[in-house]
């Protein structure tokens, strides 16, 4: 209702009384009552009809207050509900900043309670141990005129088995010893060799004719890190050329590479070896002062003692997974002794040239050598120079999967000989299921013309007494390592 209607009905309440008011005082002079006018009909009526709605509005107003009332117990209760929530959350966020806080304590925790239960320090916390195997299932067919020499057949071959122990003293000085095996078949000679070599200690200890396999030592050297620049190797250790090239070639197993396979330097010797890197290992030098007998002859009392010593060395350069190395040698080869005359020093120089990445191996090797086995030969000219070259390669697929080939050209006796070369190839494919192990399948191919050569796959070459003809290898077999 509007306020117009309001006041309209205001008035028509004070005009009823007012009209019933007037009545009443003309009846106390006993007047006759007359009967009510239309208009004052009419006005009651209208005063009844206000007064009714009078009584709607207020109805409402009392309804809309309740209702009002109710809403706001409403928002209240809400509200609360709200800030209990609130409060709840608070309460769940603090317990969980709580166990946050003590699961961070947890690691300290364990780490505490592990030193406590841990034995106490001692030399093996800084020793590793390890094995390194090399082996093959193969058939050999060496040939020559008068036909099949006595390797040919199959066998189960161990190549190598090498057991290395490193250990670390403190950060600059450390201790490495690694052993191999050879077996001795009743050779003239504890190394194998064909006669005993000068000084050689035990020569006759096979004359007896006992046949065992021979533990003997392949590294054993204290080292010193003074600097990534300056490094000091102490006693039978790599020398600088045929492990730094079987680094790039990456099929150790499968063979050796060319100057250790064409007997034209050895991969480890007895002396003192200084090694680094410059520009973030982009330059790298290793030098070699030894006795150059190899790592089967060390010195032993008053044998194996040489009057000189031998120089080997090696300079690289890596860049972008381009290298490019030169190395050489310069010495006796232990042939320096009292009661032997040397009338020649060998020498020897290298090149290599190379690619490696994740996928591609391409390298390069070139050897040149004089004297090498001519050391103790009086006349000129029986001297000798040697000349050769190696190309070898290889593409991984993926990481377990490759495929990888080598080939080789030698020229062992250039002056007396120059009719004799040595040509070698292999083809293969290889597997790695996991990081210590490697197979491979591998065809291997081996050629001596005009003469016999003594490589790290046994003689091979044209029967004794003749000039000329050819001797073959051929080989084809499973190849393994096993690394850890």
């Amino acid at each position: 209702m509007t306020l117009r209607k309001t006041l309209v009905a205001s008035a028509a309440l004070g005009a009823y009384v007012l009209c019933g008011g007037v009545a009443e005082a003309k009846t106390t002079h006993h007047h006759k009552v007359a009967a009510p006018s239309k208009e004052t009909v009419e006005l009651q009526g209208e005063v009844q009809s206000l007064k009714a709605e009078v009584q709607a509005l207020e109805a409402r107003l009392d309804a809309q207050a309740q209702a009002q009332q109710q809403t706001q117990a409403q928002v209240q209760a809400a509200q609360t509900q709200a800030q209990s929530a609130q409060t709840t959350a608070q309460a769940a966020a603090t317990q969980v900043q709580a166990e946050q806080s003590q699961i961070l304590t947890i690691p300290t925790q364990v780490d505490t309670a592990t030193k406590k239960a841990a034995p106490k320090p001692g030399w093996w916390n800084e020793t590793k141990v390890g094995a390194t195997m090399f082996a093959d299932a193969s058939n050999i067919s060496n040939k020559n005129a008068a036909g099949k020499t006595a390797q040919s057949g199959t066998n189960y071959d161990i190549k190598r088995m090498y057991l290395i122990v490193d250990h670390k003293f403190n950060d600059t000085y450390s201790f490495n010893v690694t052993t191999d095996f050879t077996f001795d078949s009743n050779a003239a000679s504890p190394s194998g060799a064909a006669s005993v070599t000068n000084n050689e200690a035990g020569g006759a200890n096979t004359a007896s004719g006992i046949k065992a396999t021979q533990l003997y030592l392949k590294k054993a050297y204290l080292q010193a890190h003074y600097s990534d620049a300056f490094n000091v190797r102490l006693g039978a250790a790599d020398l600088p050329w045929i492990p730094f090239v079987e680094g790039l070639y990456g099929y150790r197993y499968v063979e050796q590479t060319l100057a250790d396979r064409t007997k034209f330097g050895t991969s480890s010797d007895w002396g003192v070896h200084a090694y680094g890197n410059f520009l973030n290992h982009i330059v790298s030098y290793q030098v070699s002062v030894i006795d150059g007998e190899g790592y089967k002859q060390p010195a032993l009392g008053t044998v194996n003692r040489t009057n000189a010593v031998d120089v080997e060395g090696r300079i690289n350069a890596t860049y972008k997974h381009f290298t490019v190395a030169v190395g050489g040698y310069d010495g006796k080869l232990g042939k320096d002794v009292s009661g032997v005359l040397t009338y020649q020093t060998a020498e020897r120089f290298n090149a290599l040239a190379a690619y490696t990445d994740q996928h591609v191996r391409l390298g390069f090797e070139y050897l040149w050598s004089k004297y090498w086995g001519d050391v103790t030969q009086s006349n000129p000219a029986k001297t000798n120079t040697t000349e050769g070259y190696s190309v070898f390669g290889s593409y991984n697929f993926t990481p377990k999967i490759a495929v990888f080939g080598k080939y080789e050209w030698l020229k062992p006796k250039e002056t007396t000989v120059p009719g004799e070369n040595d040509s070698y190839f292999n083809v293969g494919v290889s597997y790695k299921p996991i990081a210590p192990l490697d197979f491979a399948i591998v065809y291997k191919r081996d050629e001596v013309v005009n003469g016999s050569f003594s490589s790290g796959n046994g003689v091979i070459g044209i029967p004794t007494g003749a000039s000329t003809g050819k001797g073959t290898y051929d080989e084809v077999g499973l190849f393994t390592q096993v690394k850890f």
